[in-house]
């Protein structure tokens, strides 16, 4: 039996007799498409944690939370898993109030008090310092984005966890390759497991084989309380945009698309590219048994 078949019956098996479910997931529908979807989701995370190793030697994790879509069902199927048994680490939410005008306060330390997770909640004006340093006109997301994990990686430091848990799922990982590919002349994406630059701290990206669409489902479903960017949100034009706009015709075109450069993420032939860094075009001689293709 593989992998997948494996994740398969544990997730079937694992305390699902009589119904029982989280208490996080009483109000969610009861219908067979959502636990499909809701199943789907975890399998895809559990695939991700066998794939990457993210299970190793992890005991206490920080799950970055922002207040979208992504990161509430990231912290909503993570807390399934660790109920069901399927996640042996400790779970600590953590959302960095960036100082952004108009952000609701309460919302988040309520809902995660309401649902019983252990939190932090922690004030940085980030906000006046993208203002005042990103040029008008430019986007905002890359100085934001750098400031936000640079607080992350200390606040998960302070709390003694060795693990980020980050919510960056299938959409995210291709956008930033083809962001990369076109805007920065290289083949690089977002990593499904990370090492902090100190060595000490692993970036986890469990969403990394998830759809975006299904974790949009997911969230209406689960009617989290969502709370929009007024940053980078209010920006038009971005290239990241761009990107999510060509991938989502390419997927209408041809359908399941995603899916197969997900897949070629994956499937990595050094001798077929162009980089001598990481194959020795110049020591390949003729009568020299040809390297077999991945």
């Amino acid at each position: 039996m593989n992998i997948a078949a494996n994740i398969a019956d544990e997730l079937e098996t694992a305390a699902d007799e009589g119904g029982i479910v989280h208490a996080l997931f009483a109000d969610a529908p009861v219908s067979v498409s959502f636990n499909k979807l809701r199943k789907r989701l975890l399998r895809h995370i559990r695939q991700a944690f066998v794939d990457f190793g993210m299970l190793r030697g992890q005991q206490r994790w920080l799950i970055g939370l922002s207040g979208g879509k992504d990161s509430y069902g990231l912290l909503a199927l993570l807390l399934d898993l660790q109920w069901r048994g399927l996640l042996p680490v400790e779970l600590i939410a953590c959302n960095l109030d960036q100082g952004q005008p108009n952000f609701p306060k309460h919302i988040l330390p309520d809902y995660l008090t309401r649902i019983g997770v252990k939190h932090r909640i922690e004030y940085r004006d980030t906000y006046s310092i993208v203002k005042e340093k990103v040029p008008e006109g430019a986007t905002y997301c890359s100085l934001c984005s750098r400031l936000r994990r640079g607080n992350l990686y200390r606040i998960a430091k302070e709390e003694g966890c060795d693990a980020l848990v980050l919510g960056h799922h299938r959409e995210d990982i291709l956008e930033t390759f083809f962001m990369n590919f076109f805007h920065g002349g290289r083949l690089a994406s977002m990593p499904a497991k990370l090492l902090n630059d100190e060595g000490n701290l692993m970036v986890l990206r469990p969403l990394a084989y998830c759809a975006e669409d299904d974790m949009a489902k997911f969230a209406a479903a689960m009617q989290f309380p969502i709370i929009p960017c007024d940053l980078c949100g209010s920006q038009d034009g971005l290239q990241r945009n761009a990107m999510k706009d060509m991938l989502a015709d390419i997927e209408r075109r041809m359908p399941g698309r995603k899916d197969t450069m997900l897949r070629a993420l994956a499937h990595v032939n050094p001798s077929h590219l162009l980089d001598p860094k990481l194959f020795d075009f110049a020591g390949l001689m003729a009568g020299q048994t040809a390297p077999k293709s991945s």
